[in-house]
């Protein structure tokens, strides 16, 4: 092209600032689902390109998703100062139903630590679903039940429920989801990246037999954990139906499962797991 004082200059690049760059060349119906594909597909030629940029699974949606952990985290903090305050404001008026209350403090406390131990001391699998609000369908029907029975109760049989459950069974109750949460949360402290939600059926390079810290005491303390502190909150409840379905299905649901991971364990250990197997106990009864 010509310039203004008549010298003859290279054309410039054309550059196309338009985005996502990797749209279908052929015309086509534009959906969230192929908006969401091609945003992923720039991400990681973008990531490609250099080193240093975010990887996709950051971004929303993704399996490490920034504002996903964020938005779960502010939730459950607010559901637990909420539960807490209730509470308080609930016992101060002489009402049982502060227990429903209390129990979405519990829980929330529960999913957060989850996550929070993950990310501080096994970062490698942090992801969103290690906060374990998605933990199945039979998970939360538990959890629905366990409310419903002690709004019930609390609301309709409060004689009956001070009867079956006495101050000892509450203080009972407080004391074994105390003892559970704090064993849990330690455990997969002390194991760091041995620890997995799930249970692993191949050797991961690195993965070591952890038998110092509570591991010396018990074989499996993050479920040890878990089904103690499933047991108290049923007490901490005055659930009495729930408390028999609790304790009857999580002995049933961990006697099977560690049945299961401990064949997996004498896959990857041998001997060694064996010697430690003998020397250790579950402490969970009948297991």
């Amino acid at each position: 092209m010509s310039s203004s004082n008549g010298s003859v200059t290279s054309a410039a690049p054309r550059v196309d600032i338009s985005l996502p760059v990797n749209r279908p060349t052929e015309p086509g119906k534009w959906t969230p689902e192929l908006d969401a594909a091609v945003r992923a597909d720039e991400a990681a030629n973008i990531q490609h390109k250099s080193p240093n940029a975010i990887a996709a699974e950051f971004y929303p949606h993704g399996k490490r998703s920034l504002s996903g952990i964020a938005v779960r985290a502010f939730c459950l903090g607010g559901t637990a100062v909420l539960g807490l305050a209730m509470t308080v404001f609930l016992v101060y008026l002489q009402s049982r139903l502060w227990r429903p209350w209390i129990f979405l403090t519990t829980l929330s406390t529960f999913h957060f630590l989850e996550f929070y131990t993950t990310a501080a001391y096994n970062t490698p699998i942090a992801w969103v679903a290690s906060f374990l609000l998605s933990n199945g369908s039979q998970y939360r029907q538990a959890h629905t039940m366990a409310f419903i029975e002690t709004c019930v109760t609390s609301f309709f049989f409060p004689k009956w429920q001070a009867k079956v459950h006495p101050p000892a069974v509450l203080a009972l109750g407080i004391i074994l989801i105390s003892m559970g949460q704090v064993v849990r949360s330690i455990a997969m402290i002390q194991a760091g990246t041995n620890f997995n939600h799930n249970v692993q059926s191949r050797k991961n390079d690195g993965h070591e037999l952890v038998t110092t810290g509570l591991y010396a005491y018990f074989r499996h303390p993050s479920y040890f954990g878990f089904f103690w502190w499933g047991v108290g909150t049923q007490l901490l409840l005055g659930n009495t139906v729930c408390f028999l379905g609790y304790t009857g299905i999580l002995w049933y649901f961990f006697s099977r499962r560690i049945a299961h991971e401990e064949k997996h364990l004498i896959e990857f250990f041998g001997d060694d797991y064996r010697t430690y197997r003998a020397r250790t106990r579950v402490w969970i009864p009948f297991i």
